[in-house]
């Protein structure tokens, strides 16, 4: 069974290697991890920073605003196809008085 680790751990052996400028595999082994995996989180916390890490499910801040700015979209989309059928059945069939 595959081990997790949290987020300070992965923070931890991430400043370990970029600001005490210790040997990649020298803190993989220390930490008994993979070296690869070391590599991994040391990208990530590179990029995103104190955002990085997020947890199993989770998005980056980025990446949730992104996913609720395309269901939003996809909303507006069928609303607006609604609106257009019903246009041209009023074209269609004017009001009667």
């Amino acid at each position: 069974m595959a081990r997790r680790y949290n987020k300070e751990f992965k923070v931890k052996a991430c400043e370990l290697v970029l600001k005490e400028g210790i040997a990649k595999k020298t803190v993989a082994e220390k930490l008994g991890i993979n070296v690869i995996m070391l590599y991994r989180w040391i990208d990530e916390y590179e990029t995103y920073g104190k955002d990085a890490f997020v947890g199993k499910g989770h998005l980056h801040k980025e990446d949730a605003e992104l996913r609720k700015l395309r269901k939003e979209n996809e909303q507006l989309k069928m609303e607006n196809d609604i609106l257009k059928k019903a246009a041209a059945y009023f074209a269609k069939h004017p009001a009667e008085k």
